[in-house]
């Protein structure tokens, strides 16, 4: 979910996919899409078992890879002939297989979950209303963000550049760059998790996972995921100067929203896969225990990187002037100049910041000229 962080997270992204206009085409996709998978769910409820789940959750990635095909045609606004020369082939595959895909999939098993520990409606028992908002939430989802994903693209050849691509490839530079710091805060984060869960398993008898269990794992790995961002806003492991800087209430915000929200979300998920697809409940002790400590690294992971890449857009967008920054020509420039690509975050000293917004780099001013 990685693309969904970014898409949120990080405000270049953010402000470009949520004005007025774009949210008003995008619900009309969405109604859509749901619509149609609506009436896809009824007719493959006759031939499909879709009271298995296996079955379920194939059904459910199969539509989706078809849902971020076509929704990507809508954001992208692009004549279809164009379409499969619009991106190379391993965006494709991105678009397709991660974001349609393994994102249906991952939200199908949360759907699920959340259904039999928030309400107690368990699909083993009752599965027809659980495998149809399993369909139909995960593929709406899909609709949302592959339009998002369409439309960056879509500003992208009317020559306006972004600093961070929602694909990952950001995250992939920064580990061959700065793999230190990065595998510390998933390490603190797969540490931190683990141990809590194995603390609080000598309360609990042998047995599938409270929710109580649930509840504290989510709370670790959500405080781990805000110290990793503070750390990555700050350009360092020096996560508590940031803390100091920082409002309560944005504190507060970052904490619930991505922190708890999307660590209950990968909890929930892998809690699904165990009980559901592979019929085996999650068990506490060292199983559990496994399974937080991985959600924990991944938040850490995550956060870290996200709030690294925050914190370089701010930088660059308070030193240059927004005009210039949609500029392709000028951003490759900078690129060469700062010796940073997609996937590349400078460190702070290599981007000064001016006592006004409207200076520049000297150096940068003469490349343009």
């Amino acid at each position: 979910m990685l693309h969904r962080l970014a898409l949120r997270v990080l405000p270049q992204l953010s402000l470009t996919v949520t004005e007025p206009a774009v949210r008003s085409r995008k619900r009309i996709v969405m109604f859509v899409a749901g619509l149609a998978i609506f009436v896809a769910y009824r007719a493959l409820k006759l031939v499909v078992p879709l009271s298995e789940a296996v079955p379920l959750l194939v059904t459910s990635g199969s539509l989706a890879v078809v849902t971020a095909g076509v929704c990507y045609a809508a954001g992208r606004q692009a004549p279809w002939s164009d379409l499969p020369r619009a991106e190379r082939p391993s965006r494709w595959a991105w678009l397709l297989g991660w974001v349609g895909f393994v994102y249906a999939v991952q939200l199908s098993l949360l759907v699920l979950a959340l259904l039999q520990v928030a309400v107690n409606y368990d699909f083993l028992t009752h599965p027809e209303g659980p495998a149809m908002m399993a369909i139909i939430i995960p593929n709406t989802a899909v609709a949302r963000d592959a339009f998002e994903i369409g439309h960056l693209r879509r500003m992208e050849s009317q020559g306006r550049s972004f600093l961070t691509f929602p694909s990952g490839a950001s995250l992939r530079g920064m580990l061959w760059q700065r793999p230190r710091v990065l595998l510390s805060w998933t390490a603190a984060g797969v540490g931190a998790t683990a141990l809590l869960a194995l603390a609080v398993t000598s309360a609990a008898s042998e047995g599938p996972v409270p929710l109580l269990h649930l509840v504290m794992a989510i709370l670790a790995a959500g405080s781990i995921s805000l110290a990793a961002y503070l750390a990555g806003l700050n350009e360092s492991s020096d996560w508590l100067a940031q803390w100091r800087r920082t409002g309560w209430l944005e504190l507060a915000k970052f904490w619930w929203w991505p922190g708890l929200a999307f660590a209950a979300t990968y909890l929930l998920a892998v809690y699904g896969l165990f009980v559901f697809a592979l019929q085996r409940p999650l068990h506490v002790g060292w199983q559990f225990a496994a399974v937080a400590g991985c959600v924990g690294g991944l938040m850490g992971l995550y956060s870290y990187y996200l709030g690294a890449r925050r914190s370089f857009e701010t930088r660059l967008q308070g030193t240059i002037p927004a005009a210039v920054l949609r500029c392709p020509f000028v951003m490759g420039l900078l690129s060469k100049q700062m010796g940073m690509g997609d996937g590349m975050v400078p460190p702070p000293q290599a981007l000064p910041v001016p006592e006004t917004h409207q200076s520049m780099p000297a150096v940068t001013v003469e490349q343009i000229r």
